[in-house]
């Protein structure tokens, strides 16, 4: 089994994404503990923020109050709604939430069934649960529920990897955390040689990067800020430092990365094998999409890049088997934009979008909000087992407005909360 924690500051905001799971009947409430029950038996947003608020209350300090945490059994464990409600309580408790009011849902809008957990890292006093060496212990403890439950333990080096790597999902919250885990995924599984061709790579999960060049107190800097973007392309949050993720992710990494890439190409002979897969496809195909389908059979993703008049003007191919992409001119001139541009100029790109117009600062950032064709890509991508746990469909962005619009007000309900004094009358 493995346990995925994370922390955050809008309790509304996690509780509004588990509402619309249920809402679509893709999650059910296991079980709740000092929670208020709504007299219909349905799961309330508002009872649960009524049975959370006397803790907020009283906390002047945390900021990250959320204690938001996933349960993920093999999928060939298959565990009763009362089995799986067990789970969770057993897990709290060992890792020191028995005592606070949670609520447990158990998700099933994937393949794999798995539980979510929604509490709070605050005690009735205000204080902060402890929560040092909180990741070491959760594994620790999923270890022992394995033997407790009789779960089919992970593999050797599975529950030290960082978690799988899917799409980043906005109404979950912890956008920071969902985006280095994205970006060090990324890093670690892929094979890239430039800028690019990493940013491609990001913009499939819905995160982009950007350069930054400049000089402080007379010495120059080089750094790259993540942001995440939406299926159109277009900013939305905060951009992150990529110093907030850590050294892995960041500019003297990438760079390294571009070496280290351009060896285990040349050592693997990805374009070798490559070339002649992708002539095939562009002899035998009628138009662009039956292109797309060809490569897609053989694990590979096409991505084009058009502008506002429809003309293509960049492809890239993602190697899922060899994990690699690779920009067209890399393969050779007849897999250069200007190749695909005559050979399917009678044949428009369909499903693609033209290039988004975004208020961006610099070329880099203008260049990063290319649209990219995802048909047949993420197929590609999900059906490598152990590499990716990528989820197809897009993110619903109403959903995402409405959780951040609770957010907002949670945030704004945090805020008036520090204003009050001791003994002022309300």
């Amino acid at each position: 089994m493995l346990a995925k924690i994370s922390s955050g500051k809008s309790v509304f905001g996690v509780l509004a994404y588990n509402k619309i799971k249920v809402k679509d009947n893709q999650a059910d409430v296991l079980y709740s503990q000092k929670m208020f029950n709504s007299p219909d038996g349905k799961f309330s947003i508002h009872d649960c923020m009524d049975s959370f608020y006397p803790y907020l209350a009283i906390n002047n300090r945390t900021e990250k109050v959320v204690f938001h945490a996933s349960l993920n059994p093999d999928p060939k464990d298959k565990l009763s709604d009362e089995q799986l409600s067990e789970l969770a309580q057993s897990y709290m408790e060992k890792l020191g939430y028995g005592n606070q009011p949670y609520i447990v849902f158990k998700h099933s809008d994937i393949d794999r069934t798995h539980a979510h957990i929604v509490s709070l890292r605050i005690d009735e006093t205000g204080k902060k649960i402890n929560d040092s060496y909180e990741v070491a212990r959760s594994m620790k403890i999923c270890k022992e529920l394995e033997q407790e439950f009789n779960l089919i333990p992970l593999r050797k080096g599975q529950r030290e990897s960082d978690t799988p790597t899917k799409k980043i999902d906005y109404k979950a919250g912890d956008i920071k955390h969902q985006m280095g885990n994205i970006a060090k995924s990324v890093m670690s599984h892929f094979y890239f040689q430039s800028f690019g061709e990493y940013r491609t790579l990001l913009e499939q999960f819905n995160i982009t990067v950007e350069e930054v060049k400049g000089e402080y107190k007379g010495k120059p800097y080089q750094g790259l800020i993540y942001s995440v973007i939406d299926d159109k392309g277009d900013k939305i949050g905060v951009p992150v430092k990529s110093s907030k993720f850590g050294k892995l992710v960041g500019y003297d990494a990438m760079q390294k990365h571009f070496e280290h890439s351009k060896s285990a190409i040349e050592k693997n002979r990805v374009r070798e094998s490559l070339r002649p897969i992708i002539a095939k496809a562009m002899k035998d195909a009628n138009n662009i999409d039956d292109f797309k389908l060809l490569l897609k059979e053989k694990n590979i993703g096409a991505i084009f890049r058009q502008n506002e008049q429809g003309r293509i003007y960049g492809v890239t191919f993602i190697d899922y088997k060899n994990q690699a992409i690779l920009n067209g001119s890399r393969l050779g001139k007849e897999f250069s934009a200007n190749q695909f541009q005559d050979l399917f100029k009678d044949s428009p790109v369909k499903e693609e979008r033209p290039e988004q117009q975004v208020n961006h600062k610099s070329q880099v950032e203008k260049s990063s909000s290319q649209s990219l064709n995802m048909s047949g890509v993420m197929d590609a991508a999900s059906s490598l087992f152990g590499i990716f746990d990528i989820e197809p469909q897009g993110d619903n962005y109403e959903d995402i407005a409405f959780a951040k619009e609770k957010e907002y007000e949670e945030k704004q309900r945090q805020r008036k909360a520090k204003r009050r004094k001791p003994g002022r009358q309300i």
